[in-house]
C-alpha cells in the first residue's frame, strides 16, 4: 500500500477515537458549564489550566512530538528497531528529569505566572488567589501528558494510533467524575476540576504502557545522554518550542487580554474554543498526526513525488472538511450552546456571548486546519526554523489585531505595569469595540495568514507545489459550503433559541433537522461537482474502515 493509503487508514483510526474523545470532552464542558457557568471561579480554572496546558502543547504535542518522530523514524528505517528503541529510552529518561524539574519550578512560580498570564485578575484578590492555587494543583499534569506524547510518538511511528488517540477520553472522564463527586464537599468546589485533571494525566500515561510493551518497547531508564539522537532532537526542539504552537500562544495572548475585559470573558473564549476543537480535533489533528510519520518516511526515502501527492491529497481533505465546518459552526453557534450548555449556571446571556466568540473563532478554522497539516511537512524535512519565523510574525499580528479589535480597556488603580501598558495601547490602537469577539477574530486572522505564508514557502521548497489542485478544491468546496449554509441560516432564524418557555422539543428537533439537512446539501453539491474528496472520505467507511480497525488494534 502506498503512503496515501496508509495515511487514509491512519487518519480514519485517529479520527474515530478522537471523535469519541471529543464527545467525552463535550460532555465534560457541559458538566463544567452547568456547575460553574462563566463566573469568576470558572475564569480562574480556565486560566490555571491554560498555563500547564500551553507548556504541554509546546513541550509535548509541539516540540517533543514534532522533533522526536522524524528522528525515531530515521533510526527505525536505517538502523533497526533495537537502536530506535534505545533512542526512545534515552529520550524518555531525559524527559522525566527535565520535565520533572520544570514541573517543580512551575509549582514554585505559580503566583508570578498567574500575574503574567492574567494581570486583570489582580483587581480581584479572591479570584487571583484561587487561580494560583489551581495552577499549583494542575501543574504536574505537564509531566504526565508530556510522557504520554512521547509514547504517542513511538506508537504512531510504529503505525499504532489507537491508544494515543483514546487516552484523552480518560482525562475527560476523570474531570467529569471528580466534578460530580467532589465539588459538593470542597470549600472551593472548582478545585474538583483541578484534581480531575491530575487524575486524568496519570490515567493517560498508564494506558500507554501495555501497548508499548506489546510492541517490544521498554520504558526502563537509560542515562546515555551523549547519544547523538538526543543532541539531534534538542537541536530540532529548540526552535519548534515556539513554531509548533503558534495558535495556542495566540489563544494564551487572548486569555491575558480577556482577563482585563468584563468577568466571564475568559470563559466565553474557552467554551467557544473548546467547541471549535471538536471538528478540529476529529479531522485536522487526526490528519496531522497520521501525516507526520508518513511524511517522515517519505523524506527518509527521498520520495518527494509521493510526498507531493500525499500533500495534495491531504490539502483537498482540509478544504472538504474545514470549509463547510466553518460556515456550519457560524450558523448553528447559538443553537448549539443553547441546547447543549444553557442550564444551571450557564444562562442565556452566556449562550449569546459564547456564540459570538465561536462565530469569530470559526473564521480561522480553515487556516488552523491547514497549518496542522503543512507544519508536519517542514518537520519531516527536519526544518523547524521556518515555522518559527512565520509563527513569530503571526504572533505579533495577532497581538496588534487584538489591541485594535477588542476595544479600549481600563486598568484598575492597583494594576501592575503590564495592565497599564495594555490599557494605554488599546486606547491608542482601538479600531473596533468587539470585546472578547475581537480577540477571537484576531486569532482567526493571524492563523489564516500563518497558513498561507507556509504554503508559499513550501511552494519554493518542493518545486512543484500542487497549486492548481489546491485552488480548484478550495473553490469547489466553498461553493458546496455556501449551498449548504444559506438554507440553514434561513431556517435557524425562525427559532428563538435562548427562550425556555417553548420547551426543548421543538428547538432540538429543528437543530437535528438543520444538521441533517446541512450534511445532505453539502454532500449532494459535492457529488454534483464531482469532488474527488467526496470519494476519499467515502472510502473511510464500510469494509475499508473495518479492515483498518482489525489491523490497528
Amino acid at each position: 500500500m502506498d503512503e496515501v493509503g496508509k495515511l487514509t487508514r491512519a487518519a480514519g483510526v485517529v479520527g474515530f477515537f478522537t471523535l469519541l474523545s471529543r464527545l467525552m470532552g463535550l460532555l465534560r464542558d457541559m458538566v463544567v458549564g452547568y456547575l460553574f457557568g462563566a463566573q469568576g471561579a470558572a475564569d480562574a480554572f480556565f486560566v490555571a489550566f491554560r498555563i500547564p496546558n500551553l507548556l504541554r502543547r509546546l513541550t509535548a504535542e509541539g516540540a517533543l512530538t514534532a522533533g522526536f518522530v522524524p528522528v525515531f523514524t530515521d533510526y527505525l528505517t536505517h538502523q533497526g528497531k533495537d537502536e530506535a528503541f534505545r533512542v526512545a529510552r534515552i529520550i524518555f529518561t531525559f524527559a522525566v528529569i527535565s520535565l520533572g524539574a520544570l514541573t517543580v519550578l512551575g509549582i514554585l512560580l505559580a503566583e508570578p505566572l498567574t500575574r503574567l498570564f492574567a494581570p486583570g485578575f489582580l483587581a480581584n484578590t479572591a479570584k487571583f488567589t484561587l487561580t494560583v492555587f489551581l495552577t499549583r494543583v494542575m501543574f504536574p499534569y505537564l509531566l504526565f501528558v508530556s510522557l504520554v506524547a512521547l509514547a504517542m510518538g513511538v506508537l504512531n511511528s510504529l503505525r499504532h494510533f489507537m491508544a494515543p488517540a483514546l487516552s484523552p477520553v480518560l482525562l475527560n472522564l476523570a474531570i467529569i467524575l471528580c466534578a460530580l463527586a467532589l465539588s459538593p464537599f470542597l470549600r472551593e468546589p472548582v478545585a474538583s476540576l483541578g484534581y480531575g485533571v491530575l487524575l486524568g494525566g496519570v490515567a493517560q500515561l498508564l494506558l500507554q504502557f501495555p501497548y508499548l510493551s506489546r510492541h517490544g518497547v521498554s520504558c526502563a531508564f537509560d542515562f546515555h545522554f551523549g547519544h547523538p539522537a538526543l543532541r539531534r532532537l534538542l537541536l530540532l526542539m529548540a526552535p519548534t518550542v515556539f513554531g509548533a504552537a503558534v495558535y495556542q500562544i495566540n489563544v494564551l495572548v487572548s486569555t491575558i487580554l480577556a482577563s482585563m475585559l468584563p468577568e466571564g470573558s475568559v470563559s466565553y473564549l474557552y467554551y467557544a474554543d473548546r467547541l471549535l476543537q471538536f471538528p478540529l480535533g476529529i479531522f485536522a489533528i487526526a490528519l496531522g498526526t497520521a501525516a507526520l510519520p508518513s511524511f517522515s518516511a517519505l523524506v527518509a526515502r527521498r520520495d518527494f513525488v509521493e510526498l507531493r501527492k500525499g500533500l495534495a491529497y491531504s490539502l483537498g481533505l482540509v478544504n472538504f472538511i474545514a470549509l463547510p465546518a466553518t460556515l456550519g459552526l457560524m450558523v448553528i453557534s447559538v443553537p448549539t450552546f443553547s441546547l447543549l450548555f444553557q442550564r444551571g449556571a450557564f444562562d442565556a446571556e452566556t449562550t449569546l456571548r459564547t456564540a459570538q466568540a465561536l462565530v469569530y473563532f470559526s473564521i480561522g478554522l480553515w487556516g488552523i486546519s491547514g497549518t496542522k497539516l503543512v507544519v508536519p511537512v517542514f518537520y519531516a524535512m527536519q526544518d523547524t526554523r521556518t515555522p518559527v519565523w512565520v509563527g513569530l510574525g503571526a504572533f505579533f499580528l495577532n497581538f496588534i489585531l487584538s489591541l485594535m479589535l477588542m476595544g479600549p480597556v481600563h486598568a484598575a488603580p492597583e494594576a501592575d505595569s503590564l495592565s497599564r501598558g495594555i490599557s494605554a495601547l488599546t486606547a491608542t490602537l482601538s479600531l473596533l469595540h468587539l470585546s472578547h469577539g475581537g480577540l477571537a477574530l484576531a486569532t482567526s486572522i493571524s492563523a489564516t495568514v500563518n497558513f498561507l505564508l507556509l504554503l508559499v514557502i513550501l511552494d519554493r521548497r518542493l518545486g512543484e507545489f500542487p497549486w492548481r489542485h489546491f485552488l480548484l478544491s478550495f473553490c469547489r468546496n466553498l461553493i458546496s459550503a455556501l449551498v449548504m449554509a444559506f438554507p440553514l441560516l434561513l431556517t435557524v432564524r425562525h427559532v428563538d433559541w435562548v427562550a425556555r418557555d417553548q420547551g426543548l422539543l421543538i428547538p432540538a428537533t429543528v437543530f437535528v433537522a438543520v444538521i441533517a439537512l446541512g450534511i445532505a446539501l453539502f454532500l449532494a453539491s459535492s457529488f454534483l461537482l464531482r469532488s474527488p474528496e467526496w470519494h476519499a472520505v467515502r472510502a473511510l467507511g464500510g469494509e475499508k474502515t473495518r479492515r483498518i480497525f482489525g489491523k490497528s488494534f
